[in-house]
């Protein structure tokens, strides 16, 4: 199982889904600079060194250890057609034991939003985490008004479960969060009542 788990490449119709590289350090950090207006409201405030080489290189080696421990499987989505990069996904948090679940958490570039890439990678990564990581939940968060992000994972077979107060902080502030899940068994919504 940990030599699965330490070769991670998905193939989806239109991309690579990855580990990041130590090549891949001047693709993300333009990309990551180009669309700092775009992904700023959603995300954690960036670090003053987020965009160095060793910010970077700290999150290549990050990625490598959580692959091989188990953790987290941080992807990049590469476009199969001119090898550019589009932007990541991490399911993160994997818990053992009982649970069997774990996180999904993404951003992608401005340039490449709202094309069903992104669409691709979840699908992608929930298939992973259901047969070959034999997962049972996969959950996601996002602000209460981004409106694309819910409707993506809904469209993805999430079911929004809840409102978690103070959540993360996000661009400094502690901000709620809309819950949502992806189960492998999904019964919700059914009963036994014939």
């Amino acid at each position: 199982m940990l030599g699965v788990r330490r070769k991670v490449k998905l193939d989806t119709e239109r991309l690579i889904l990855r580990p990041p590289a130590h090549s891949d350090y001047r693709a993300w950090t333009l990309l990551r600079q180009d669309s700092a207006a775009f992904l700023t409201p959603w995300e954690p405030t960036w670090a003053e060194d987020h965009l160095s080489r060793k910010s970077f290189t700290n999150r290549v080696y990050w990625a490598q250890r959580s692959i091989t421990n188990g953790t987290a499987v941080p992807l990049f989505l590469i476009r199969r057609s001119d090898d550019m990069l589009l932007g990541a996904i991490t399911l993160d948090n994997i818990r053992r034991g009982p649970a069997q679940a774990g996180t999904t958490g993404y951003w992608i570039g401005e340039p490449f939003a709202r094309q069903g890439y992104m669409r691709e990678a979840i699908a992608a990564v929930v298939h992973h985490a259901f047969t070959s990581l034999d997962l049972s939940r996969i959950e996601a968060g996002c602000l209460p008004e981004n409106t694309p992000s819910r409707r993506l994972l809904e469209s993805c077979g999430y079911k929004y479960e809840g409102v978690a107060q103070s959540y993360l902080q996000i661009n400094g502030r502690w901000r709620n969060h809309v819950l949502y899940a992806n189960l492998r068994h999904d019964r919700r919504g059914r009963t036994d009542a014939g």
